[in-house]
């Protein structure tokens, strides 16, 4: 029989992967806060510069978020007038997201210190790394949780 490990630190995936967020967050945190976003919430404008307006359920599933958690980082967005959160006309029970003009500007503008840290990251760790590790942690979205579920 084999003995449980005396430091679940070590076996723990959700532990290291959190670390190692927590970290890489920090890091483009600081590298966005010139232009005054954070990381997710790049990432949110990101999206939404890219697929144009969408469902809060939809931007959620995007970026791997629950509703609940995306609708809380929306309202400092929507506050600076970076996006728009309005009701869907097809669907009143569906809220719409939208970028603004200034939340694209400002998306354009953190663009090049997010390709700084970007490139800073990939010098750093592997750019055949880096890529190896965004794939391994899609896959990680592959393996059948539901962990938003209701």
């Amino acid at each position: 029989m084999t003995p449980a490990p005396t430091n679940l630190d070590d076996a723990c995936n959700n532990l290291a992967l959190r670390k190692a967020a927590r970290y890489l967050g920090a890091t483009y945190d600081k590298a966005l806060a010139p232009v005054g976003l954070r990381a997710t919430q790049f990432s949110i404008l990101q999206k939404l510069s890219a697929h144009g307006e969408t469902t809060i359920t939809s931007l959620a599933d995007m970026i791997a978020m629950d509703r609940t958690t995306l609708a809380s980082n929306l309202k400092p967005l929507a506050r600076e007038g970076l996006v728009t959160v309005e009701p869907s006309a097809a669907d009143r029970r569906a809220r719409i997201v939208t970028i603004t003009a200034d939340g694209l500007s400002r998306m354009k503008a953190a663009l090049p210190l997010w390709k700084a840290v970007q490139a800073r990251f990939e010098e750093s760790f592997g750019a055949d790394d880096a890529a190896r590790l965004r794939a391994s942690l899609g896959t990680v979205l592959d393996t059948g949780f539901d962990p938003w579920a209701e």
